[in-house]
């Protein structure tokens, strides 16, 4: 199996980088700085135990990996990109890729099936981080994050087990889930807290409580099962972040859009999932609304992570 890594950021560059080191057939697809990065000098992965540079392959567009129907082409980017991405890689290969949707999230599946018939969800549960051009960082070693797998909507073929295996064999926890999207409505729940820590620097318990409580009031109107919390907790067990010499963990992949002024964030695709579950199925979610709106104000007026105290946030997302 030859992997596709279609946006080699913090995540897309550690699986990249350990199936590179694991033996595998892998070619990354990044942009801007840091294709150029990675073109001239080579992917640096840093983890707990090594700071290397891998001869990895890359290239900025789908059309240029010479993408062949039975690769797996994973989808790392964030929710915003996403119907942008699949629109090159269509242009590039017609409906035929085997798309892998290893993003957070909800919604990248159904907008990868429109076009292609052959989609997977995959749920992400990895520490990792890419703030410099050219460099990823994974906050483990050992089990390097979790990356259970599924057809999208619901099932299990040769591909997912053989996607699974060769993960395994690269230093991950991963396994076939016929239910993914199950899996990936609870990740869901702890991302609701991204924009809160883009925008505050920091997180608040009684503001996660009153998102996921809207969320999950959502998900029983709309009739969504979503994993339990032992069942998450038992997948993530042996997943354990480790120190990384020379770099400190920042935080979530809202805070990172922030600290590398991507002038974006995925916000819509997180709180705003719980906004539009609550608009179809009748159910308020007015501490979601508010978050989704700060997100986006974050990149609307420039801001920075502590811009927007906690208290400040606390206020209109827990007023009476």
């Amino acid at each position: 199996m030859r992997f596709v890594i279609y946006g080699a950021g913090g995540i897309g560059g550690t699986i990249g980088a350990r199936l590179h080191l694991a033996g595998f057939d892998v070619v990354l697809i990044a942009r801007g700085k840091h294709f150029e990065a990675i073109r001239r000098h080579g992917l640096r992965f840093v983890s707990p135990t090594r700071d290397v540079f891998l001869d990895v392959p890359c290239v900025a567009h789908p059309r240029d990996a010479a993408i062949r129907p039975d690769d797996a082409v994973i989808l790392c980017m964030k929710g915003q990109h996403t119907e942008a991405a699949l629109r090159d890689l269509y242009a590039a290969v017609g409906d035929q890729a085997r798309v892998v949707c290893c993003q957070n999230g909800v919604e990248n599946e159904r907008l990868a099936l429109r076009r292609f018939p052959h989609t997977y969800g995959m749920v992400v549960m990895l520490p990792a981080e890419h703030l410099e051009p050219g460099v990823v960082v994974n906050f483990a070693e050992g089990t390097a994050g979790g990356l259970d797998t599924g057809c999208y909507p619901t099932g299990v073929d040769a591909f997912v087990e053989e996607l699974t295996t060769a993960l395994v064999d690269a230093g991950f926890s991963s396994a076939p889930d016929p239910a993914i999207m199950g899996q990936k409505y609870a990740k869901l729940l702890a991302n609701l807290n991204n924009a809160v820590q883009a925008a505050t620097g920091t997180g608040s318990r009684a503001v996660a409580a009153k998102l996921r409580e809207e969320a999950l009031a959502c998900y029983r109107a709309a009739g969504i099962d979503c994993a339990n919390a032992e069942d998450t907790r038992a997948r993530r067990a042996d997943i354990r972040g480790g120190d990384v010499p020379g770099h400190r963990r920042h935080g979530g992949s809202s805070l990172q859009s922030m600290l590398r002024g991507t002038g974006d964030i995925e916000t819509d695709f997180m709180n705003g999932e719980i906004v539009l579950l609550g608009r179809l199925h009748g159910v308020p979610v007015p501490a979601n609304t508010v978050v989704q709106e700060i997100g986006n104000r974050l990149v609307r007026e420039d801001l920075s992570p502590g811009d927007i105290t906690i208290d400040e946030l606390e206020a209109r997302v827990l007023k009476p």
